[in-house]
């Protein structure tokens, strides 16, 4: 499979969040997966869906399960050391999907990885504008507003002040 060019140059960049404190530094604190994530998680999901297609052959077209598939690139994970969720790209579209170990809803994301990382910048940049969740600082750190704990949000300083 080919890496998207967009994917390729934000690795290039920086191969993964770590966190800290943790959090992750994209809106919601979650993490862009470190490469070795993305492999392991890649492999988990695609072994379960060589499981699931034994059973899917005797299935009925429209009761066959999708796992994974092939062109979905894992990329954001719930935390630095959390991928019970988060998004994946999807290399056949270019749009960003969502994945739960918890088979909960995941909605649709239509963003693709340049709108997603270009609507993050301009909530950094103009951060009493964000809609989707709002940059702050605890203690020097980025964090989002939208999933700190309620206990430390009189720590959290908006950058819009």
């Amino acid at each position: 499979m080919r890496v998207p060019v967009e994917l390729r140059a934000l690795w290039l960049l920086t191969a993964g969040d770590d966190g800290a404190h943790g959090w992750a530094c994209l809106p919601g604190n979650k993490a862009l997966m470190t490469l070795d994530a993305v492999r392991a998680l890649y492999r988990m999901k695609m072994d379960a869906q060589v499981f699931e297609d034994t059973f899917n052959s005797a299935r009925p077209a429209e009761e066959r399960i999708t796992v994974w598939k092939a062109t979905w690139i894992p990329l954001v994970a719930l935390g630095p050391s959390d991928d019970s969720s988060g998004l994946y790209l999807d290399a056949a579209t270019g749009y960003l999907g969502r994945w739960s170990r918890y088979n909960e809803d995941t909605g649709e994301e239509r963003d693709t990885l340049v709108t997603y990382l270009e609507e993050m910048a301009d909530m950094l940049e103009s951060p009493g504008l964000a809609a989707r969740d709002k940059p702050g600082l605890i203690g020097g750190t980025l964090v989002w507003l939208s999933s700190i704990d309620p206990a430390q949000e009189d720590r959290w300083q908006s950058l819009a002040d």
